[in-house]
């Protein structure tokens, strides 16, 4: 099954995510549930979550080697957002 790839990935201060797809489409995903436990519980530094970044071809976005998301994980659960404005 084909998932749109990840173009651009933001990070907000409430620890969720701003994903926005090669379709256009813009989700909003929650990284709460994960930085509850390891590995993603270092995220809770808000510098080092601020340091996310779209991997290569847009198949996910990563925070180093060892930590990172699928863009089938985003797509899937990621939460659909009209009209958004990026102001953190």
């Amino acid at each position: 099954m084909f998932y749109p790839k990840v173009r651009d990935v933001q990070p907000l201060r409430d620890y969720t995510l701003i994903i926005t797809f090669d379709n256009g489409q813009v989700k909003k995903y929650d990284m709460q549930p994960l930085i509850a436990r390891p590995p993603f519980d270092i995220l809770r530094d808000p510098i080092i979550f601020s340091m996310v970044r779209v991997d290569a071809g847009g198949y996910g976005i990563s925070w180093s080697d060892e930590l990172d998301l699928s863009e089938y994980e985003l797509w899937k659960n990621g939460e659909l957002i009209t009209n958004y404005t990026y102001n953190n």
